[in-house]
C-alpha cells in the first residue's frame, strides 16, 4: 500500500501490517493532468478518491455559469461527491483536478464492502464523514457570519498553501466572492 495511504490509517485506527495489506488491491493508482475531470454534474459518482499528490475540488456550476467551489482536498484528504456515491443519483457537482494529481481511487462496490467488512475502514470512513460534516458546518457558519476579509483571513489561517497552488477564481469561488474582490482583500493585507 502507498505510503501515504498507510500512514492515514495509521494515524486514524489501530490496524495492523497484515489487515492494511489486505486492503493494497482494493485501491488503484491514478496519475491526473491538471483540470482533468474526475465526474461531471449529471454522472453518478462510482469511486472514492485519496490525494497522494496535487489537489482536487469538488464545485457546482449554477444557472449563470459561476462556479462554487465546495471542497479542496490537498495530499492526504479523501475526495468524492458522497451524496451521489452513497445514493447512486446523478451528482448535482464536478470533480477536477486543479494541479497534475496521483490519486488512489478505489469503486464504491469496494470501498462499501470494506466499509461493511473491515472495522479500520468503517473507522475511516466515519472519520471521512464526520471532518464533512464539521467542515461543512464551519462553512455555512462563517459564510453567514463573517464578512468576505474575514473569511479570506480565516482560509489562510486554516490552508495557507491555497494562495500559493490555487488560481484567484478558484479561492473566489471557495470563498463566495468575485475575483476582483479577493484582489482587492488580498491587497488589503
Amino acid at each position: 500500500m502507498h505510503t501515504a495511504l498507510a500512514a492515514y490509517f495509521y494515524d486514524i485506527t489501530d490496524i495492523n501490517e497484515e489487515t492494511l495489506a489486505s486492503l493494497t488491491p482494493y485501491f488503484r493508482e491514478k496519475t491526473i493532468r491538471k483540470n482533468e475531470v474526475l465526474l461531471r454534474e449529471g454522472e453518478v459518482c462510482q469511486s472514492n478518491y485519496f490525494v497522494i499528490s496535487g489537489c482536487i475540488r469538488l464545485y457546482s456550476v449554477n444557472q449563470e455559469g459561476l462556479e462554487n467551489t465546495r471542497y479542496i482536498a490537498f495530499e492526504r484528504k479523501f475526495a468524492t461527491s458522497f451524496t451521489s456515491l452513497i445514493t447512486g443519483q446523478p451528482s448535482i457537482e464536478y470533480i477536477q483536478s486543479l494541479e497534475k494529481s496521483t490519486v488512489l481511487a478505489i469503486s464504491k462496490e469496494d470501498f462499501f464492502y470494506l466499509v461493511e467488512h473491515e472495522p479500520a475502514v468503517n473507522k475511516v470512513y466515519r472519520n471521512i464523514l464526520e471532518s464533512a460534516y464539521i467542515t461543512t458546518q464551519k462553512r455555512i457558519y462563517d459564510l453567514q457570519g463573517t464578512d468576505s476579509l474575514n473569511r479570506l483571513k480565516l482560509l489562510l489561517a486554516q490552508q495557507p498553501q491555497v494562495f500559493k497552488r490555487l488560481s484567484n477564481k478558484v479561492i473566489a469561488s471557495y470563498l463566495g466572492i468575485t475575483p476582483y474582490t479577493l484582489s482587492r482583500l488580498k491587497s488589503s493585507l
